[in-house]
This record gives structure tokens, C-alpha cells and sequence, in this order.
């Protein structure tokens, strides 16, 4: 670094200027890499912890590959930065997570170096299988490269291993890179993860199959068809002598490592070293999470996404001001006050302890808590089991990643009827993580569910109403609540709410507003500014539950015969408007029903309120709406 300025870095504009450096050089980007990525997200905060960690690995893959003809599939994306530092994108990055700007994950749309989106966990190894058949399929030439860059708790996931399963039983010339530095956001749970952290290869018995290897091939002794014959003898041997079997040579994956994913040197020599063989094989890569940034190091799971901090002494700058608490926090506080009463409440997560505040729960009940893993899949069936015999599950879920176990809702919990209570956290739009994450579609998918009670509170208090509701109710129930904080409302005790009532919140003649969560707030306002400048009186209700709907409030809406407009953090698409809508109809009502929510696209990052503004119900847009709306007699001018 000369004068401040980072002199290799500042010549890479992509990675065929990365491939002219001579190998020595390599210690030295990986430096300046991260010394870029401190400096930019102490002050621009994302993923901090997981792209620090994979540094080398970033910087070997594209040194080693003909990227983008080669191609490398990054798994959730967390360690990706580097990546796109590297790939055109470094005088663009303090953009990065910002509405208009690049994409906190690889995002095809934004560059070809990003091969596949990115953003839910375990997809890569069956995405890149899939591309590594067609490139076979279509005979490619020079023949491309496939990589999966995999972390150890994303490969724990029920898909990761339905590709590997596949990758195993296929001839495609696949790469799958395990980065492996014992994390996810919390700690790493499961047999897996304990055996990963004990999968070490003699380092005598690695050298000498390493170099035996390279001694066949460089000879020409060994045929592929020959391939498969040694590297079951060698899998057999290696499990006789260390009495330890290797799950991915057990599935007939050659196996490289593990290895330093630090050593630059040698992560390059063994990836030219097995890039050209024939046939799926996993390279095994120890990492640190928060390499090179000692306060990451110790404490990885809190730097997986700081927010802003010092570059220099890792202090972490929070705002000092008292504000509410996070809607994730007032779940977890009141699901340790429901515990205390009733034993047979248990909790489960999915890998998001610490982020959807279970972990509150399994400070006090630690042996009624139950963190899977990346498996959403199998919490909700194992919710379905715990129900089925008498105890009463809430499974705190992001309301994105729930998507991913829709068949477990409506086979292993719905049809049955079992009392599961989901707790949607992350509910409507998400803010900076952008389309992979923003949790819009629950409304849709669930009401569509028979037997689901689907339910949004509009403050902390109606989330702690609703969860007392859920625990003593014998059915399916759903609560979705958003990111972030609430309203600054004052503390009350819980009160059960009656299922399917919703709220009037204001009496009205000209305009009627339905609504269900946290919307409700920017609704009274954009009220009681168009009542104030348009002379005119709009009634307001909060729905509460969208499945079952209170049929009372929209039989009153529907006898007003006036405008309605429907408001939600959630697609239009299915939604409320949609339930409003559907009601109206079977009940021969026409009334002119105007919805408010998210368009039928993906919605890209930025921050919560930009993105309201940007699909239109934030208070501005409700008040342009009911603008639009009313009768032009009726506006003052």
C-alpha cells in the first residue's frame, strides 16, 4: 500500500488481470482484499465475518479458473464480496446493499460472473451439477470448469445432500470446494458439523495419496475407467488403517484435504493440480470465519453482520438513543413467559437462534429448545411430531426461508390439523438483503392452506396477544411480523384475541381502509392528512387475521357502498386485497377495491422505508392513493 492507495487491488479490474500476476503476488491482493473489505463495510455495514474468511479461497478460484467460461456457483453468498471486488464491480462496492446499487449476494442480473442467484442456503452443489451435465450434454469446447463453493453448515441441508447423492451417480466433471471454518451465523449444530470438525486425514497417509496421484496421472498409468477401482481400494485402505470412514468417499466423490484455506500457495497448487479430472471430487478447505480482523476471529457470530465499527480498534458504533424493541425480541421475551406457564411448549429454529431471538428460550429451557440447522424442512415435520404427541411447538422461521417447507406445512402439519404456531419473523420487506430475502409471499402461500389461521399483529403488544392466543389454540396458526422495531407503545399484559376478529380502529363515511400489520401506523397518518386537506372522513380497520377473515367488518365495509383500499407488506397477489376481493364477489357485492402491497416482481435492496415508497404504501403513497380516490368534490383545493 503506497500513499493510501492499494496498488495491486487498484490494477484488477477483473480477473484475467488477477491471472497476469505471478503467484508470489497472491499474499499480497489477499492483503489488500481485505483491508478494502474492512475499510468499506466499517462504514458501509453487510456480511463481514464469512467474506473475510474466504479470501484466498476467492482469490485462488479466480486465479486457478478461466472465469466466467469456467464457472463458480457460490453457496447463500455471505462470503461473496471478495468475488465481487474481484470481478468488476470494486469502485462500485460502497454501493453494495443500497437501493439502486449492487446486490448484498451474487445476482446473475448484475454480472456473469454471477453464475446462479444466491441468498438460500444448500442450493449450489445441485445447480452446479446441473450446469456441469449441460456443459457435458453440449460439448463444450475448451471443456468448462463447474465449481460449488459450499460452507459447512449449508452442506448439513437436506438439498446439499440430494446433490451430492446425484453428483455421486454422475460421470459430469464436477468441483465442490467445502469451506469449511466450523460456523454459520450461531454456531454450528448436528452430527455433521461434529463430524466435519473431526475429519481430518492423516497427514502422511494425504501426502502420499496426493503425490501417488499425481505420479499416475503425470505417467499416464491410471485410465479413468481405472479411476473408480483405486479410489474404492484407496477409500477401504484409508478406513482399515484410521478406522474412520470419509462420508463423501463413502459416496464415491474423490475426496481432497482437508487443507489450509489460508495457504494461498497451496490452495492454488492443488486446485491446478484436480480442476482438469474427470468425475465429482470435493476439496476440503479449513477456514477461519473473520480471518485477518482479530475482533471477527474471537467472536464470529457477532461479526457475521456488525453494522458499523471502527477499522482500527473493532469497536462497533450503535446509535445511543432509546428506541423500541425489535418486533424478534418481543417474541423471544414472551415465549420464555409462555414457557414458564405452560411445559409443554418447546421452541425450534432453523440455524437462526440468535436472529429470531429463540435463543432467549434456550437461555432458561435449553433441553426445550431445538436448533436443526439449515433444515427447515425437517423442523416443521419434526414440529408435526412433537404436536402429534402432546407437546405445543413454536417454530420461528424467516418468513423467506419458510418457502422452502411448504410441503412439510401442508402434509406433515395441516392435514393432520396439529397445533404447530408458526413465528414468521422477517415478515414483508426485509430491507438490504434484498429479493432473496424479502418475506412477501407468506400471506399467499399460507392462507391458501385449509385449516390455517394466519395472523399479523400491528404493534409488540398484538404480537404477544397473538402468541397467547396460538398457544391454547388446537390448530395450525401462523404469525407473521416484520424486521426491526416496533412502535414506541406502552407495555400490557397479554390478553387472548377471539380468531378471525379484526379491529376498527376508525369510524369513517367517504373511504374505507383495510389493513393487517405494522402498515396500520403510516395508514393514520396518511388519514389524518387527507381528512385535513380534503375535508372528508376515511374509516380505517386492522384485520388482524387474514385466515379466517372477519366477515362481520366486511359486510359493514361492503354496506357503505364506497371506495376501499387494502393495504399490506406482502404481494397483492393472493393477499389480503386478494381475500378482500374474492369475498366481495361470492357475496355479490361490487365495491371498487383498490390494492395497496407488492407488485407482482421482485422487489430489489435499499431500506425498509425506501422500498415502501417504492412499491407505494408507505404514508405517502396511502395519501397520494386516497387522493386518487375520492370524489373530486370532496378535495378541497
Amino acid at each position: 500500500m503506497e500513499n493510501g492507495k492499494i496498488s495491486l487491488l487498484d490494477r484488477i479490474d477483473s480477473p484475467a488481470d488477477l491471472r497476469k500476476l505471478p503467484l508470489e503476488q497472491l499474499p499480497e491482493v489477499c492483503a489488500e482484499l481485505r483491508s478494502f473489505l474492512i475499510n468499506t463495510l466499517s462504514s458501509h455495514p453487510g456480511h463481514f465475518a464469512s467474506s473475510m474468511g474466504a479470501v484466498e479461497l476467492t482469490v485462488a478460484l479466480h486465479y486457478v479458473f478461466n472465469t466466467p467460461y469456467d464457472r463458480i456457483v457460490w453457496d447463500v453468498g455471505h462470503q461473496a464480496y471478495g468475488h465481487k471486488i474481484l470481478t468488476g464491480r470494486r469502485d462500485s462496492f460502497i454501493t453494495n446493499r443500497t437501493l439502486g446499487g449492487l446486490s448484498g449476494f451474487p445476482n446473475p442480473k448484475e454480472s456473469e460472473y454471477d453464475t446462479f442467484t444466491a441468498g438460500h442456503a444448500s442450493n449450489s452443489i445441485s445447480a452446479a451439477l446441473g450446469m456441469a451435465v449441460a456443459t457435458s450434454l453440449q460439448k463444450d469446447q475448451p471443456p468448462r470448469n463447474v465449481v460449488a463453493v459450499i460452507g459447512d453448515a449449508s452442506i448439513s441441508g437436506g438439498l446439499a445432500f440430494e446433490g451430492l447423492n446425484n453428483a455421486a451417480n454422475s460421470n459430469s466433471n464436477l468441483l465442490i470446494i467445502l469451506n469449511d471454518n466450523d460456523m454459520s451465523i450461531d454456531n454450528n449444530v448436528g452430527s455433521l458439523n461434529s463430524y466435519l470438525a473431526h475429519l481430518t486425514t492423516s497427514k502422511a497417509y494425504n501426502n502420499f495419496r496426493y503425490k501417488f496421484s499425481r505420479f499416475l496421472r503425470r505417467f499416464h498409468l491410471v485410465s479413468d475407467r481405472g479411476k473408480g477401482m483405486i479410489t474404492r481400494f484407496n477409500n477401504s485402505l484409508k478406513s482399515l488403517i484410521t478406522r474412520q470412514q470419509n462420508i463423501f468417499e463413502g459416496l464415491n466423490i474423490r475426496y481432497f484435504g482437508p487443507f489450509d484455506g489460508h495457504d494461498i500457495n497451496t490452495v492454488v497448487t492443488v486446485l491446478n493440480d484436480i480442476k482438469d479430472l474427470t468425475g465429482p471430487r470435493i476439496l476440503h478447505l479449513r477456514t477461519v470465519k473473520g480471518k485477518g480482523f482479530t475482533p471477527a476471529e474471537l467472536d464470529p457470530a457477532s461479526w457475521h453482520a456488525p453494522g458499523k465499527f471502527d477499522p482500527v480498534t473493532g469497536e462497533k458504533i450503535r446509535e445511543k438513543s432509546v428506541k423500541p424493541p425489535k418486533y424478534q425480541e418481543v417474541f423471544g421475551d414472551t415465549l420464555v413467559e409462555l414457557a414458564r406457564r405452560n411445559s409443554k411448549i418447546v421452541g425450534i429454529t432453523a440455524a437462526m437462534a440468535s436472529g429470531t431471538s429463540m435463543n432467549k428460550l434456550q437461555a432458561v429451557f435449553p433441553e426445550r429448545t431445538f436448533d436443526v440447522g439449515i433444515s427447515e424442512g425437517h423442523a416443521v415435520t419434526f414440529a408435526g411430531g412433537l404436536a402429534k404427541d402432546g407437546m405445543k411447538p413454536f417454530v420461528a422461521i424467516y418468513s423467506s426461508f419458510l418457502q422452502r417447507a411448504y410441503d412439510h406445512i401442508i402434509h406433515d402439519v395441516s392435514i393432520e390439523g396439529l397445533p404447530v404456531v408458526f413465528c414468521l419473523d422477517r415478515a414483508g420487506l426485509v430491507g438490504e438483503d434484498g429479493a432473496t430475502h424479502h418475506g412477501v409471499f407468506d400471506l399467499s402461500y399460507l392462507r391458501s392452506i385449509p385449516g390455517m389461521t394466519v395472523a399479523s399483529p400491528r404493534n409488540q403488544n398484538y404480537l404477544r396477544d397473538l402468541m397467547l392466543t396460538a398457544s391454547v389454540y388446537d390448530a395450525p396458526f401462523a404469525i407473521r411480523y416484520p424486521r426491526g422495531r416496533g412502535e414506541k407503545v406502552e407495555s400490557e399484559p397479554m390478553e387472548p384475541l377471539k380468531v378471525g376478529k379484526g379491529e376498527r380502529l376508525r369510524k369513517g363515511d367517504d373511504l374505507v381502509i383495510l389493513s393487517i400489520g405494522p402498515v396500520a401506523s403510516d395508514i393514520e397518518r396518511a388519514i389524518e392528512r387527507a381528512e385535513r386537506d380534503f375535508g372528508i372522513s376515511v374509516a380505517h380497520y386492522d384485520m388482524i387475521f387474514l385466515k379466517p377473515i372477519d366477515q362481520e367488518i366486511l359486510e359493514e365495509v361492503a354496506s357503505k357502498n364506497v371506495p376501499v383500499i387494502t393495504v399490506e407488506d406482502g404481494t397483492v397477489d393472493g393477499g389480503l386485497g386478494s381475500a378482500v376481493l374474492e369475498w366481495m364477489a361470492d357475496h355479490n357485492y361490487f365495491v371498487s377495491v383498490t390494492r395497496k402491497g407488492v407488485p407482482d416482481r421482485f422487489i430489489p435492496q435499499g431500506s425498509p422505508a425506501e422500498l415502501h415508497r417504492l412499491c407505494g404504501f408507505d404514508e405517502e403513497g396511502i395519501y397520494e392513493t386516497i387522493k386518487s380516490i375520492c370524489k373530486p368534490n370532496k378535495i378541497a383545493e
